[in-house]
């Protein structure tokens, strides 16, 4: 199961309280103060791994407690520190306040950590109090509560590429052709409710992952459809393949869905609209299906010089798309050096 986003309470554990304490040993007049420190209590610790890619494991435990710190003792001794509570999520997590929506943490990197919950500092044991003027103090502090916090966690993948179109535009089915990834594939609109991330192979020694993103459609951005729950998945993208159905089947007009996903790009984020785009005709597997690309062929290009042709069933013209495509990532990577 696909979980992108869960609510979650964490807790970090409780400073443990300090020790008023006096030494009392044969032989040893006068002693003296000997309490020691309470531990500090265990932080809560999100952590990006990259064997995770699903928020499933939050969704079943929404609840995450770090233990609290142990008290001092005697002989100075320190209380022992409360364990941290790890928690690991897919790399590209986002952690916010559940309230405010305010990101705390953007994890994008491997094994990259954060602490979210800070544990409680363990109280002062009264052997911290001595002085010249107060030998024999009385006071032991307790140890501070740790920080509690609900929060809103959501993943938006990392992908180089974001496939996007209107449902069944082959979206699922291109993905499948060009890369690893297995998605279920249906001849029906809304087959594919969740992303899929493929690992796409140029050549010998380069690659770059593409993800699909389903549920585009009129009103996406106020979270029709799927909307908004996947229009997210496209904002890390450095690039947009935008697909359009020229099969037979078909009876939409391309450039009227084509301004259709536009509109929805632009009205939840300008930057997103603005990302580069790839403007592919699908499905051209078909005689009647070439012939409705050369009629539109002039107008698209007019739209996007940046135009392909392809059949995402047959591969005609796949091969090509993947090397425009690495060619592109290409040539953004150089610009941002």
């Amino acid at each position: 199961m696909f979980v992108d986003q869960v609510k979650i309470t964490v807790q970090a554990g409780n400073g443990g309280d300090g020790c008023a304490s006096f030494r009392r040993e044969k032989f040893i007049p006068k002693g003296g103060p000997d309490g020691g420190n309470g531990g500090k209590g265990g932080d809560i610790v999100f952590r990006a791994v990259p064997n995770l890619s699903t928020l499933l494991d939050l969704r079943y435990q929404q609840l995450y407690r770090a233990d609290h710190g142990r008290p001092g003792s005697g002989q100075l001794k320190t209380g022992k520190s409360g364990e941290d509570c790890v928690i690991t999520v897919p790399v590209g997590t986002v952690v916010r306040d559940y309230e405010t929506r305010d990101a705390l943490a953007d994890l994008t990197e491997e094994f990259q950590e954060f602490v979210v919950a800070r544990g409680g500092r363990g109280g002062l044991g009264n052997e911290h109090y001595k002085s010249s003027t107060n030998r024999a103090p009385r006071r032991a502090d307790p140890g501070e509560p740790g920080q509690h916090k609900v929060l809103f966690v959501e993943l938006k993948l990392l992908a180089d590429v974001a496939i996007i179109g209107f449902p069944n535009a082959g979206k699922s089915t291109l993905i499948s052709k060009i890369s690893n990834a297995r998605p279920k594939i249906a001849d029906y609109p809304f087959s594919t409710l969740v992303p899929n991330l493929g690992l796409v192979k140029v050549g010998d020694y380069q690659s770059f992952v593409a993800a699909d993103i389903p549920g585009l459609i009129e009103d996406a951005h106020t979270g029709k459809g799927l909307g908004t729950r996947f229009l997210k998945h496209t904002e890390r993208t450095r690039l947009l393949v935008h697909l359009l159905d020229f099969s037979m089947m078909s009876d939409r007009d391309p450039i009227a869905d084509y301004e259709t996903i536009q509109n929805e790009l632009k009205l939840f984020s300008e930057d997103l609209y603005n990302k580069p785009q790839i403007l592919v005709a699908n499905k051209i597997d078909h005689p009647e299906a070439k012939a409705k690309f050369a009629e539109y062929k002039e107008r698209l290009e007019a739209i996007n010089p940046t135009l392909m042709a392809c059949s995402s069933v047959t591969g005609e013209g796949t091969k090509e798309l993947v090397y425009k495509i690495y060619e592109f990532l290409e040539s953004i990577r150089e610009g941002q050096e």
